[in-house]
């Protein structure tokens, strides 16, 4: 998605990113704002379900949500204490098992809680509603129900995703085509799109990439799946409208909706920045970056977390740089640091008492210190471990082979020189290596070919068939002959085998960082 004005939204608003927005919506449009007024006390209990959960934590923190009189989190499904002298916030998607939950919660002589105030996290259906007010006993105990249209999950400032992992299989396997999981996973994605822009209170053109369309091949389901996704999310964006205060009437900002197909070597070639580096060679839990500390006492050392997120500096000046490039400055900043901090130059001396004065000037250093040393040691470690990891697993090669095949410098020699030579290499890097072969070169990974090169790599018969299902990502078939009992056509027309070209006016400063995805933020 793209505003008309990178500085602000194009009707006037501030910019803010994507976390931002919805920390500050769930924090005072819906926490601060509910309160009776008439409760014994001011804390209140917050109740959500498995998908509000996982929107509620990508944004804020659980001191976040106490500074704002919540004093308990709980699980809608889970059995609960009674706490009848107190609020409950419900931010939960309108669901029927919600719904069923929460009256059961609220109905009857005794409630568990005292005033209920509803938040859904997207549109709700209206026999959904009704069931609601047509509970005479739930009614007066009500004291909000509004619509949030908050089901996004912020990663970054931005990026956001609709965590719906099982998209890739139910919109595009073999079995997808007129399926109830085809539909319910294009409508999950769309609604969540859609709450984005009803956050940020922008109304967006939207734009998709049509894919078989022109008359000159019959249009798959699969090259459909951008259209159904842009005419859903505009149906739901088209009615807030009517339902959303203040939302623009007229489009303010451009939404592009593309699939895979675009570019499939994105996702497999092994890229070379920091960010992608920590993501593909460490054992990261999303952004969460576990370190083990050793204990002075000589026990466990201790496991402490740190998020490779926006507020950490050294990892937004770092993470599109090269990995050589990171590793550089990284060293120059250690260095650069140890020299003029005053508590690293004391901590440096050899023997001898400190003075007053170097106790003072230490202690007064200390603070900034501590947090400037953990933050630049941490990294100093993340990049020695990927820096190992290259080493060890001969990368360097491999990610030559796999820009000279991207590139067209290389071809089916080059690869089976690889293999031959590579035998220890993670089976992982050989089907990536693999599938990239089969995208440059298709006519070539067919039948017999594609067997003994499979076997060469020692790849079971499983990698092939996800090889062979990268094909249903492709789009439209076109007509062509095909030989051998396995072909892969991901590309009909003749054609150089190079899937990229290098840039004019750029000179490659560092090695591997030629490849570039097709599609880029500028």
């Amino acid at each position: 998605m793209s505003c008309t004005d990178s500085d602000s939204s194009s009707h006037g608003v501030e910019y803010r990113n994507f976390r931002q927005i919805s920390r500050d919506r769930l924090l005072h449009e819906m926490l601060r704002s509910s309160s009776s007024g008439d409760s014994r006390s001011s804390w209140k209990v917050l109740i959500m379900d498995k998908v509000t959960v996982k929107v509620m934590s990508a944004s804020c923190k659980m001191t976040d949500i106490t500074d704002q009189g919540v004093s308990l989190v709980e699980d809608i499904f889970k059995r609960r204490q009674p706490m009848p002298s107190m609020d409950v916030i419900y931010f939960i998607q309108p669901i029927k098992e919600n719904i069923i939950m929460f009256l059961s919660d609220m109905s009857g002589r005794e409630p568990l809680y005292k005033k209920a105030f509803i938040f859904f996290s997207s549109s709700a259906p209206k026999d959904l509603i009704s069931r609601i007010k047509n509970d005479m006993s739930v009614l007066p105990r009500i004291g909000a129900l509004r619509e949030m249209n908050l089901e996004y999950f912020p990663i970054e400032s931005q990026a956001f995703i609709t965590d719906n992992d099982r998209a890739l299989e139910d919109m595009y396997s073999q079995l997808a085509e007129n399926s109830r999981q085809f539909d319910a996973s294009l409508n999950t994605m769309s609604i969540r799109i859609a709450t984005v822009f009803a956050s940020m209170k922008e109304f967006p053109f939207v734009w998709y990439r049509a894919r078989g369309m022109d008359g000159s091949t019959a249009a798959t389901f699969r090259d459909l799946v951008p259209v159904k996704l842009a005419s859903a999310v505009w149906n739901s964006i088209t009615m807030y409208k009517t339902t959303i205060a203040n939302f623009p009437q007229t489009e303010t900002c451009d939404l592009l909706i593309v699939d895979r197909s675009l570019d499939l070597i994105a996702p497999i070639i092994h890229e070379w920045t920091y960010d992608a580096m920590c993501h593909d060679l460490l054992d990261l839990e999303g952004n969460k970056y576990v370190q083990e500390v050793p204990n002075k006492s000589g026990s466990e050392p201790q496991r402490k977390e740190f998020l490779l997120e926006d507020h950490d500096p050294v990892w937004l000046e770092m993470r599109h740089l090269h990995i050589a490039e990171a590793s550089e400055k990284l060293s120059d900043k250690m260095q650069n640091f140890m020299s003029k901090n005053k508590a690293a130059q004391l901590q440096q001396r050899d023997g001898g008492e400190l003075s007053t004065r170097d106790i003072q000037k230490m202690v007064q250093a200390l603070p900034t210190y501590n947090e400037q040393m953990e933050k630049l040691s941490l990294h100093v470690e993340i990049a020695g471990k990927i820096n190992t990891i290259i080493r060890d697993e001969g990368l360097r090669d491999l990610g030559q082979v796999e820009q000279d095949l991207v590139f067209g410098d290389s071809g089916t020699k080059e690869v089976i020189n690889f293999l031959r030579s590579h035998q220890d290499a993670r089976t992982e890097y050989k089907l990536r290596l693999i599938m990239i072969y089969a995208m440059v070169y298709p006519e070539k990974f067919e039948g017999d070919k594609a067997t003994k090169l499979m076997q060469l790599a020692k790849l079971p018969p499983e990698d092939m068939k996800a090889i062979q299902n990268m094909k249903l990502l492709e789009g439209s078939n076109k007509k062509k002959k095909h030989h051998g009992a396995f072909s892969l056509k991901f590309d009909s027309q003749k054609r150089n085998h190079a899937l990229r070209k290098d840039r004019t006016g750029e000179e490659e400063t560092w090695q591997l960082f030629r490849f570039y995805p097709v599609l880029e933020v500028t």
